[in-house]
């Protein structure tokens, strides 16, 4: 896959070395000369200095012919503009963003485009890490809106049924493994102590699921 990537700092460089080393071809510009010290030294794709606002530069990076394009500057409007040149002059369907300041997303979302907000993911990770041990985000989608959870049934619902703990109509039960084999589960699956349960939901839904666990593990210490 060809992967054009503009700018070269912390974030942008981390990722034009990832794609690079899964095999793809992949180009980076910035219009800093030093910025492409951030790459690491094995780094093997092509480095373009120049202002990414130009047709020109954007033509010498190859864009008429990138599969994809991360747009990964650390100023907001000139992702914006920058993603909209990709899309609308070049045709580019897979154009991603990212979002450095949080309180500019609402510019970038009336571009239409896939945003990827690091300062708004991280807080909602370390968030996770600090309360929530009870259920483990393993996949985000979006910036974090829908995410999927790795949630070890306990005790307090042994031989319940998924409809019994699942009562938000903001999460999903996608998965149930019992003694190593898993199952597409229905609202009537019983789960047992150990299962491994993967839900599908929103913050607001996975709320609910530990409300509904802390109310359970207390009837059961009745």
């Amino acid at each position: 896959m060809k992967v054009i990537v503009v700018g070269c700092g912390r974030l942008g460089s981390d990722l034009a070395y990832r794609l690079f080393q899964a095999g793809h071809e992949v180009t980076v510009i910035d219009n800093a000369p030093n910025a492409f010290n951030n790459l690491k030294p094995d780094f093997r794709g092509r480095q373009v200095e120049g202002d990414a606002l130009s047709k020109d530069i954007l033509h010498r990076a190859g864009m008429k012919d990138a599969d994809a394009v991360a747009v990964m500057t650390n100023c907001d409007p000139l992702n914006a503009v920058i993603a909209h040149i990709a899309q609308t002059i070049f045709n580019r369907k897979n154009v991603v963003v990212r979002n450095y300041d949080p309180l500019s997303r609402d510019l970038l979302e009336t571009f239409n485009l896939q945003i990827v907000c690091s300062a708004t993911w991280g807080a909602q990770r370390v968030e996770e890490l600090i309360y929530h041990a009870d259920a483990k985000s393993i996949f985000s989608t979006g910036n974090g809106e829908v995410e999927l959870y790795e949630f070890r049934v306990p005790d307090a619902w042994d031989g319940k049924m998924i409809k019994d703990v699942i009562t938000s109509k903001d999460c999903m039960a996608v998965s149930l493994a019992h003694v190593g084999r898993a199952i597409l589960p229905q609202p009537d699956s019983i789960m047992h102590s150990g299962d491994v349960l993967l839900l599908s939901a929103t913050s607001e839904g996975i709320e609910i699921v530990r409300k509904n666990l802390a109310e359970a593990s207390q009837k059961k210490e009745g």
